[in-house]
């Protein structure tokens, strides 16, 4: 067969019909032979030089013709063969530039008839609801206007039209889908602008239609599995399970959880499907459902849902299990804080009992677990219940810190009275340990006491304090008994919860008050009491529960005694608050008095008496509220100190004045009397006070300056004689209260410049 540069130099028509290339290879033959002619005339030219000589020279000849064949060839094949070669190469180039755009364009239609097979087959299989099928092959359509688009061919308005009608079939397809989607589940829901509550949740219905058949097994509808299936395929699953589940939590799963009166009901209907409707079968008192009725009927409604809609495979899940991705952690966090969160005991001999809801927990779990709703072994649900003893011990530090604030904000003049003999009572507290018994030394047992306290020692004294700060100490008791006995995490949490309670006091109660406290003189008394009240407690309080602690706080650290200095400073700080409030009031009524200056003129004496009048009258009114509420020998130091300061500011403007009249004298010494005479009548007891009557009768026990004040009044209606003689050369009454420069300025104000006068300044000395 001839090669194929000889066919296409053939078909030029500029060749001989002779094979060029037989001709080059007979001429190639004829070279080797005459190759091997002369290798072996050489070889033999010595020998036979003379006859091969002339064969030598046939030979050249031989030689010199095929030469000259040879480059005519060349020739030939320069000058034509080659240039045919370049013809030849740019046809065949051309050839297949065609044939490859031939392949194309079969490619192309072979696209194109897949598209319309697709198409094709979408329409058949949406018409006979074959879903899936539908979807698929409008996967395939839709694969194809991918190829398509690979060759480049955009620029074709086929390929614009195949992209139109993706597009129409995607709608159609979501269309029948959604239709398909909304015949089967159904919602019924309560108008959008009632507002939402248990009568609203009652108009809420899920209809499940043609969910299963009568006589067949309960489980998904083919239709159903279609849709879905379908909706997967189409990447549309996705949005519509969250808006199932969105509507599904709010509407169903929350309120179930919420109102402990709204059940669900399962209605079955003869090929219509099934239908969960909210209702309220009874309404109860209880503000919270128990752990038990709130899984009993979310499991009634997840069980339901799961048997007529979400036993479905879609891809390596079940429906059931991107569902429960959707909702598990809102849903549980729903019933940790309505429900488990509630369910937490009270007090802690309840805890054992709660043993029953845990078991509810895991079983609760386990069913969602059966029925792919959950996946993994710990969820927070089941931790938030099995931490129960953490738990306990959080809501009891909150409730009490919340009852502890509600007691020191409520009003603080509800008061009790509290006798010597009134005690707390203490509750009964199992006998410590051996270990504790161990380290009591043996002669604190066995030791007698030479001599008794008195049955009075450490006894309140009788005053009044708020009824909350009762009840705050009666709260305190209560909590460190429930501290008795409970794990050592919560006891801790318990103990350093009553700690937390009474700093809350020193920190809320002086702020909160704070103008009470200052505007009002009783309350600073209610105050201060409540203060000591609890300062008294605190010193015993520790020590009374330290032994049934956990040990490393038994050691030392169960106290508060520490708390007991702050308390008493508060106390007192909120009484001397109020002390100088009042003492700048009766400095301010005094300071209308003029200075007791010119008694003589009657308005002078009139604003003076007014002033002495409205000391005496305020003195009354405090005595009034706090003889009843301070205990006596706080109330007697608290009038004293007063009533110390108004004869105080009276000595002090009497001893500045450089002149009194007879007349002034006179009407100073009317003024100061009804002071010594009215003054002392703020410390008479009450009448089941008697027997403190001692305490309340010594004045000058109780009013540093009194003395200083009665000899004043002396002085003031006193001759020169009688001064003298009270001043006993510097050993009288007198001397005791006045200085001998102070008596001197005074003798120098009352009397005129006489020699009588002389002669008694001289004996003061």
């Amino acid at each position: 067969m001839a090669s194929f540069v000889t066919e296409v130099l053939a078909s030029s028509g500029k060749l001989e019909k002779e094979d060029l290339a037989g001709k080059i290879s007979k001429m190639s033959r004829k070279v080797e032979d005459i190759k091997e002619e002369l290798c072996d005339m050489i070889n033999k030219r010595y020998n036979q030089f003379l006859p091969n000589l002339q064969r030598s020279e046939e030979l050249m000849v031989q030689v010199d013709d095929i030469s000259k064949e040879m480059d005519g060839l060349k020739n030939t094949i320069e000058n034509e063969v080659q240039q045919n070669i370049h013809v030849a190469v740019a046809e065949y180039a051309k050839l297949k530039q065609q044939l490859e755009k031939n392949n194309a364009v079969i490619k192309v239609l072979g696209h194109l008839k897949e598209f319309h097979d697709a198409t094709e087959e979408f329409n058949k299989a949406l018409v006979d609801k074959k879903y899936v099928d539908a979807a698929n092959q409008r996967e395939k359509a839709r694969a194809s206007v991918e190829s398509l688009k690979a060759w480049k061919l955009s620029h074709l308005p086929l390929l614009t039209a195949l992209n139109s009608e993706l597009t129409v079939q995607r709608e159609n397809l979501f269309y029948h889908l959604g239709e398909e989607w909304k015949g089967l589940i159904v919602w019924k829901l309560p108008p959008s602008k009632e507002p939402a509550g248990l009568q609203s949740f009652l108009k809420v219905e899920l209809k499940l239609s043609r969910a299963c058949s009568k006589n067949e097994e309960a489980k998904p509808s083919p239709l159903l599995c279609s849709v879905l299936q379908a909706l997967a395929i189409q990447g549309d699953l996705q949005h519509k399970i969250i808006l199932f589940s969105q509507v599904l939590l709010k509407s169903m799963l929350k309120p179930l959880v919420i109102y402990p009166s709204l059940s669900v009901m399962v209605m079955e209907q003869q090929d219509e499907g099934v239908v969960l409707a909210l209702q309220c079968l009874e309404k109860t008192s209880k503000e919270r459902s128990t752990p038990s009725q709130v899984y009993k009927k979310l499991l009634l409604v997840l069980r339901t849902l799961h048997i007529h809609l979400l036993d479905v495979s879609i891809g390596e899940k079940k429906l059931s299990s991107i569902l429960g991705e959707l909702i598990w952690e809102e849903i549980s966090q729903c019933i940790i804080n309505e429900c488990l969160l509630h369910s937490i005991p009270d007090n802690s001999s309840q805890l054992e009992k709660y043993s029953a809801v845990i078991r509810e927990t895991e079983e609760f779990e386990t069913s969602l677990k059966d029925m792919e709703f959950l996946q993994g072994d710990s969820t927070d649900l089941l931790k938030y219940a099995r931490d129960v003893n953490c738990h306990f011990a959080t809501k009891k530090c909150k409730d009490v810190i919340v009852a502890a604030r509600k007691l020191m904000t409520s009003q603080m003049h509800i008061t009790v009275k509290i006798t010597p003999d009134y005690k707390v009572r203490l509750p009964k507290l199992p006998s410590p340990g051996p270990e504790v018994k161990k380290k009591t030394p043996p002669q604190e047992t066995t030791m007698e006491n030479s001599k008794q306290l008195s049955a009075w020692s450490l006894c309140l004294p009788a005053c009044r304090i708020s009824e909350s700060v009762q009840q705050l100490v009666q709260l305190a008791l209560d909590t460190l008994s429930e501290a008795v006995g409970s794990s050592t995490f919560c006891s801790v949490q318990l103990f350093f919860t009553v700690r937390n309670m009474f700093q809350l006091f020193y920190d809320v109660v002086p702020t909160y008050h704070k103008e009470n406290l200052l505007k009002f003189p009783h309350l600073a008394a209610i105050q201060h009491n409540n203060c000591m009240y609890l300062a008294h407690h605190l010193l015993t309080l520790g020590h009374h529960f330290k032994a049934h602690l956990p040990q490393q706080y038994s050691m030392g650290v169960a106290t508060f005694v520490d708390l007991v200095p702050g308390f008493r400073k508060l106390g007192a700080h909120c009484f001397l608050a109020q002390l100088n409030v009042q003492k700048g009031e009766l400095l301010e009524r005094l300071s209308t008095a003029h200075n007791f200056c010119n008694l003589d003129d009657d308005d002078n004496y009139i604003a003076a008496s007014k002033a002495v009048r409205q000391v005496i009258h305020q003195l009354k009114q405090l005595g009034t509220v706090w003889q009843d509420v301070l205990p006596v020998s706080i109330y007697c130091k608290a009038m004293g100190s007063l009533l110390n300061t108004a004869i105080t500011e009276i000595i002090s403007k009497i001893m500045m004045l450089e002149d009194i009249s007879s007349e002034d004298g006179n009407h100073l010494h009317t003024l100061c009397q009804t002071l010594i005479e009215e003054g002392p009548l703020v410390f008479i007891p009450l009448a089941e006070e008697l027997k403190n009557k001692k305490y309340q009768e010594e004045v000058p026990l109780h009013v540093k300056k009194w003395g200083t004040f009665k000899e004043l009044v002396i002085v003031l209606q006193a001759s020169l004689q009688d001064i003298v003689d009270r001043w006993t050369d510097g050993k009288g009454p007198l001397a005791l209260e006045f200085s001998s420069s102070e008596l001197k300025n005074l003798i120098r104000a009352l009397f005129q410049n006489t020699e009588r006068r002389a002669v008694a300044l001289t004996k003061i000395k």
